[in-house]
């Protein structure tokens, strides 16, 4: 490429040099073809100007994609889909209990569990292999908002706090616990230190490396129903206020559609693009 790469402006204000690289990366895991991705890199550099954000260069590439083929395009925004679960934070909490679920995890959300000192609600309770895993979620709903050694050592002391009524407990049916920290971005590295150091498991967009959040819905086609190109906004919060989180639970229990007033022709390509998003 001949033409000279301008600084781009990142989601947290920082200037730096944009990574045709990274763009591609994210282009062929949306399972575009080379030559798609090849056609879009160069339509975006040809648009590119000093000082452009990140954000508005995948919107473009984006655009591009779902000119070509929508399911693509809806992997390809996964991580936008998953700020768009928001703002309260309750269904991302919902979608951690759901990819649990489905790896063989008993979950409950929202519990409320006597400390020593004080009760505390539970994001999600996951119980396997005899393991109880006491998770808490930090939800943020913009890029560049990465979780600091502050939020582990928050969660660390609830978990210390109702660990010791746990173990004590006579009817238990696991045989240990374990802390978790579930965020959607980013861990600093002090956090990640933090984590590590207190025993507990840290679960991030791309931590750890080969069963993150990201990979783990690629592995068992979790996607979040915000990745849909078809559903509109309203449906989309419809659904999220009926618990309705995953496109496998949409393709599973078509009456929600229903309620929506679809038509019979939509409501058909909208479960087509869910069934290929859980790879049903």
């Amino acid at each position: 490429m001949t033409k000279q790469i301008p600084d781009i402006t990142k989601s947290s204000g920082e200037k730096t040099r944009f990574s045709f690289e990274k763009l591609h990366r994210s282009l062929k895991h949306s399972g575009a073809s080379d030559g798609l991705i090849e056609e879009i890199i160069h339509r975006v550099e040809e648009e590119l100007y000093p000082g452009i954000s990140t954000r508005e260069i995948h919107n473009r590439a984006y655009a591009l994609l779902k000119k070509k083929k929508s399911l693509f395009a809806s992997k390809y925004k996964l991580k936008k889909a998953i700020y768009e679960l928001g703002p309260t934070g309750f269904p991302f909490e919902r979608f951690i209990s759901g990819i649990l679920h489905y790896s063989g995890y008993g979950t409950k959300v929202g519990e409320v569990l006597q400390g020593t000192c004080v009760s505390h609600e539970i994001d999600v309770l996951a119980i396997k292999n005899g393991t109880l895993n006491i998770i808490e979620c930090k939800f943020h709903g913009e890029d560049g908002l990465n979780c600091n050694v502050k939020v582990p050592l928050y969660i660390h002391s609830r978990y210390n706090d109702v660990k010791g009524p746990l173990g004590s407990k006579k009817d238990k049916t696991y045989g240990e616990t374990l802390g978790w920290v579930v965020t959607n971005t980013r861990f600093t590295e002090d956090a990640l230190q933090y984590g590590k150091c207190a025993g507990l498991y840290l679960l991030s967009w791309d931590h750890p490396n080969g069963n993150s959040i990201k990979d783990r819905i690629d592995r068992l086609g979790l996607y979040p129903i915000t990745v849909s190109t078809l559903l509109s906004e309203k449906e989309k919060h419809f659904l999220l206020s009926r618990d309705v989180v995953l496109c496998k639970q949409l393709a599973q229990d078509h009456f929600y559609l229903d309620h929506l007033g679809i038509s019979n022709g939509r409501k058909s390509r909208i479960l087509a693009e869910m069934e290929s998003l859980c790879k049903i």
